[in-house]
C-alpha cells in the first residue's frame, strides 16, 4: 500500500468521524432547543 492510498484512507476515516459527531452536535443542539432528551425515552 502506497503513502498516497494510506492518506486517502486516514482521510475517509476521519471524514466519516468528523460527520457522525457534527450531526450529534447538531441534534444536541437542537434538543436543547426544544427542551427534549438526546435519545429518546422519558426520564421523569
Amino acid at each position: 500500500m502506497t503513502l498516497t492510498q494510506k492518506r486517502w484512507i486516514i482521510l475517509l476515516i476521519v471524514a466519516a468521524v468528523a460527520f457522525l459527531l457534527g450531526r450529534l452536535a447538531v441534534r444536541a443542539f437542537m434538543n436543547l432547543l426544544m427542551g427534549g432528551t438526546l435519545f429518546g425515552g422519558n426520564f421523569l
